[in-house]
C-alpha cells in the first residue's frame, strides 16, 4: 500500500430508479485516520457508506482495501474485509448480555460455550478501551453511550482495520461525547482508520484529521481539518456563508402575549417565571436535565402543573389540557415531531388542519373542503412546503418539510404565541435556514415565539433575548447585545 490509503473507492455511481444519489464520487481514506464525512441530508453520505460495508451495491467506479481492488457484495464480505459500519440505529440484541453481543455469529461454532472464556474475552476489549462495563450485563439496560463500546467492541473482535460512524453523537451527552472521542482517539492510536458522519459541524473539526464534503450526490471537496473551520464547511456544504444562515427579521416588538409566574410541575419544574411580547423570539436554554421541554409541556397544559399562573394577552388563563392552550391561542412544536408533531401517515392537508378545525366547518361535524382548500394551499405556498400534493402522506417528505408541516398546523389555527421545542434538531444546514425564515415571519405576523435549543450559536443568531435554565428554574436572562456563547453556557452551568 504504497499511498498510505487504507480504504479507496474510485468513481462511485448509484441511482435509485431514476434519481442519482452518487456521481462519480472519489474518498479514501488513509491508515491511521478519523475522516470526516459531511454533507446536508440526501447528499448521499449513508449511500456511499452503505456501498463500502455492502449493504448496497455500486452502479459503476472501484473499491481498493490496502491497494488490493475488491468486490463487497454483501455485509459479510466487508466485514472479511475488515469493514464495520455502526449506523445510528445500533444493531445489538437487547436481550443479551454484553459478551454475547461482542461474539454473536461465532458462539455456534461448538457445541458448549466456555462462558469464563468469553467474559475473559470480553472485558479485555471493553478494558482495552478505558471502559468498565460487566460483561454478563444485558445490553438493553447500558446506556446508549456504553450500547456504542459494545458496538465497537463487537467490530474489533472481528478484527476491524475500518470503522464507519454514522451520527455517533446523536444521542449522547457531553461528557458521553468526550468519552466516545478519546475511544475513537486510542483506536485510530492503533492504525484503525475512522470515518465519522455528523451534522455536528464543531465536533467534525475537533476530532477529525481529514474532512470531506459531499453536495447533491458530487464531492465538494477533501480539506485538512486544521486548515478549515465551520464557515467554510458550511460554504462548502450549501454553497452559503454562516452569516446568511440567520435572516435579519423586522419584526415590531408589541404588547406582551405571554407571561408565565412561578410555574412548578414536577421535580424538573421548581420555579419558572417569563414573558414574551408580540413579534419577540426569546430562547430558553440550559444543559440536558435542566427542565426545558417540561416547563413547556407544562406551559401548554401536556403535563399537569402543581402551581403557577399563566397570562394570555394580560388575562389569566386556566390550562389544564392542550386544547385549553389551542383555544386560548397557544401552540407547541414539540421535540420529537414524528410521533408528537406530525401524525405521519396522515396527508399533508388533514396535518395542517388539524388544530383549526373550528375555521373549517360550517355545520357541527361538516367541514367546509373550499374553506380547507384556500387555507392549505396559502399555507403550503407561504411555507413552501415542498410536496406533490396536499394529498401526500407526511411520512413521504424530507426532515425539513415535516418540521414545517409540524408548524403550519399553529398558522392555520391562528395562534398569539407558539413554543418551538428544538425546531432543528435532525434537520441539515439548508433546511435549517428555511425554519429560521419560517420563524422570523411568525414573529413579523405579530406572533410570539418562545424557543428552546441545544445549539447557542443559534440561539444567539435568533432570539431577542435568551432564559437560561438549571435545574427547574430560571438563573438569568441575558439580553441580545448581551449575548454570548461564554455567558450562556456560564449560566447554565452555574459559573
Amino acid at each position: 500500500m504504497g499511498n498510505g490509503y487504507q480504504v479507496e473507492m474510485r468513481g462511485i455511481s448509484k441511482s435509485f430508479g431514476g434519481v442519482k444519489a452518487l456521481q462519480d464520487v472519489d474518498f479514501c481514506v488513509r491508515k491511521g485516520e478519523i475522516h470526516g464525512l459531511i454533507g446536508e441530508n440526501g447528499a448521499g453520505k449513508s449511500t456511499l457508506m452503505k456501498i463500502l460495508g455492502g449493504a448496497v451495491q455500486k452502479d459503476a467506479g472501484e473499491i481498493l482495501i490496502e491497494g488490493r481492488k475488491v468486490n463487497i457484495s454483501d455485509p459479510r464480505t466487508a466485514r472479511r474485509l475488515g469493514i464495520a459500519v455502526i449506523y445510528q440505529e445500533l444493531a445489538l440484541a437487547p436481550d443479551l448480555s454484553v459478551a454475547e453481543n461482542i461474539f454473536l455469529g461465532r458462539l455456534s461454532s461448538t457445541p458448549f460455550i466456555k462462558w469464563e472464556e468469553l467474559h475473559q474475552k470480553a472485558s479485555e476489549l471493553i478494558e482495552g478501551l478505558g471502559f468498565n462495563i460487566d460483561p454478563r450485563h444485558v445490553v438493553g439496560e447500558l446506556s446508549v453511550a456504553h450500547q456504542q463500546v459494545v458496538e465497537i467492541c463487537k467490530a474489533l473482535s472481528e478484527n476491524s482495520r475500518v470503522l464507519v460512524l454514522d451520527e455517533p453523537s446523536a444521542v449522547l451527552a457531553t461528557q458521553e461525547l468526550q468519552k466516545l472521542f478519546h475511544l475513537l482517539l486510542n483506536l485510530k492510536e492503533r492504525g484503525v482508520s475512522i470515518v465519522y458522519i455528523s451534522h455536528r459541524l464543531e465536533e467534525v473539526l475537533e476530532i477529525t484529521d481529514t474532512i470531506t464534503v459531499l453536495k447533491d450526490g458530487k464531492k465538494v471537496g477533501t480539506v485538512k481539518s486544521k486548515n478549515t473551520d465551520k464557515e467554510e464547511l458550511i460554504q462548502m456544504m450549501i454553497g452559503r456563508t454562516l452569516e446568511s444562515m440567520f435572516p435579519s427579521r423586522h419584526a415590531k416588538v408589541g404588547q406582551e402575549v405571554l407571561r408565565v409566574e412561578h410555574l412548578k410541575c414536577g421535580r424538573r419544574v421548581q420555579d419558572v417565571s417569563l414573558t414574551v411580547r408580540e413579534g419577540e423570539v426569546v430562547g430558553i436554554a440550559g444543559l440536558v436535565g435542566a427542565g426545558r421541554t417540561e416547563t413547556a409541556r407544562a406551559i401548554f397544559g401536556a403535563d399537569k402543573k402543581d402551581e403557577g399562573r399563566i397570562l394570555i394577552g394580560g388575562k389569566p388563563v386556566l390550562i389544564k389540557s392542550p386544547s385549553d392552550s389551542v383555544r386560548n391561542g397557544l401552540g407547541l412544536l414539540p421535540e420529537d415531531r414524528k410521533t408528537q408533531g406530525v401524525v405521519l401517515s396522515m396527508p399533508v392537508k388533514a396535518n395542517i388542519t388539524m388544530s383549526s378545525l373550528r375555521r373549517i366547518t360550517s355545520l357541527p361535524g361538516w367541514i367546509s373542503h373550499r374553506k380547507e382548500n384556500i387555507i392549505v394551499d396559502q399555507i403550503i405556498e407561504r411555507l413552501r412546503i415542498k410536496t406533490n400534493s396536499p394529498e401526500q402522506e407526511v411520512s413521504e417528505l424530507s426532515g425539513g418539510n415535516q418540521q414545517k408541516v409540524a408548524v403550519s398546523k399553529w398558522l392555520a389555527a391562528e395562534c398569539k404565541v407558539i413554543i418551538l421545542d428544538e425546531p432543528t434538531r435532525g434537520v441539515d444546514v439548508g433546511a435549517k435556514v428555511e425554519i429560521y425564515r419560517l420563524i422570523n415571519e411568525l414573529a413579523e405576523r405579530g406572533m410570539g415565539v418562545l424557543m428552546i435549543s441545544s445549539e447557542i450559536p443559534e440561539l444567539i443568531g435568533m432570539c431577542d433575548r435568551v432564559i437560561v435554565m438549571r435545574e427547574g428554574r430560571v438563573v438569568g436572562e441575558i439580553s441580545q447585545n448581551e449575548l454570548s456563547e461564554e455567558r450562556i453556557f456560564r449560566l447554565a452551568i452555574g459559573g
